[in-house]
């Protein structure tokens, strides 16, 4: 980072990395700057040689040759809303990237504090899609902008339908997010914000059945576990409720919190549910979020977790 943020390849499992010469970069005239590459996901799977950056200053952009040249989306930058975007605590990031399964054209992406964009055209033009969801004040008068979108996923049976960790709470949208409604039975509330006490916390995540989880804060004032608890909580496929299911270290507190990156969800059946800490920790389910390991080794603060899969080979 001392030059700015890049973007490091490897061929050999994370041995060697070798620097992209042509990563993601504003042109110096747009008066954008690269902050930070929140966000790098491949495309659609008919489109195998591209792939999508997500930055800070928040902005999209586009590599259509494995990653070697990438290039901005600059329909989504100088959208008309772009004045009024701010950032949030974290930043001004374009930290989601979703594509439709069946579409490669209808895109969302989420950015805080700014909020849901879609596309239905391959990224040549964005629309704003945050109706239901409550604004948080972040100065903007612009009634498009200004919502908080902390994580998003989509459901890997019905593409209209998405999941949201939201600044204040959770939220579900099945019509292709043109509209969102709270999801937040069985989860505690803020106990500290007067913001709607809704539930508080950053990742949110979906396995391949449908099942999601969740990590809820103390709130968005004390952005630690409740009461030093690190407990995960699960809406199973078809329920209607959340329920905590698995107290990780019940026997040792941990005042930590868990970014909006930091939990995954792979694609083995069963299926193994992962997330790290704020004070450098990894822990592991293999059974859905009930019986839980910390996994070997102690790092710095963990930003993003992904679990790798390949010939027989797994690492998280």
């Amino acid at each position: 980072m001392a030059y700015g943020p890049s973007i490091r390849v490897s061929d050999d499992g994370g041995q060697n990395w070798t620097q992209i010469a042509e990563g993601p970069r504003y042109p110096e005239e747009s008066g954008f700057a690269l902050n930070r590459v929140w966000q790098i996901v491949p495309g659609h799977p008919s489109e195998r040689d591209i792939l999508y950056a997500g930055v800070d200053e928040a902005g999209l952009f586009v590599s259509r040759d494995k990653g070697a040249t990438w290039t901005e989306l600059a329909s989504l930058t100088s959208h008309p809303t772009r004045s009024d975007w701010f950032p949030g605590a974290g930043g001004l990031c374009l930290h989601t990237i979703l594509i439709h399964p069946d579409n490669p054209r209808r895109m969302w992406v989420g950015i805080s504090a700014v909020g849901v964009f879609r596309t239905d055209d391959g990224g040549e033009t964005w629309r704003t899609c945050n109706e239901g969801l409550a604004r948080v004040p972040v100065g903007t008068p612009h009634p498009e902008v200004g919502y908080c979108v902390h994580k998003m996923v989509l459901d890997p049976d019905d593409p209209d339908t998405l999941y949201m960790q939201y600044h204040q709470g959770v939220f579900q949208s099945n019509d292709g997010a043109e509209t969102w409604f709270p999801i937040e039975d069985g989860l505690p509330g803020d106990r500290i914000s007067t913001e709607l006490g809704a539930p508080f916390g950053f990742p949110i995540v979906i396995s391949r059945s449908g099942d999601c989880f969740l990590v809820p804060l103390e709130s968005s004032d004390q952005r630690t576990m409740r009461d030093g608890r690190l407990l995960v909580y699960g809406r199973r496929r078809g329920s209607d409720r959340w329920e905590p299911v698995g107290d990780v270290v019940p026997d040792e507190p941990r005042h930590v919190n868990v970014l909006r990156d930091a939990m995954t969800v792979d694609s083995l059946e069963p299926y193994g549910v992962y997330f790290g800490t704020t004070s450098g920790e990894v822990f592991c389910s293999i059974d859905g979020g009930v019986g839980w390991d910390r996994l070997p080794g102690q790092y710095g603060r963990i930003l993003c977790v992904k679990p790798w899969i390949q010939e027989g080979e797994y690492a998280a």
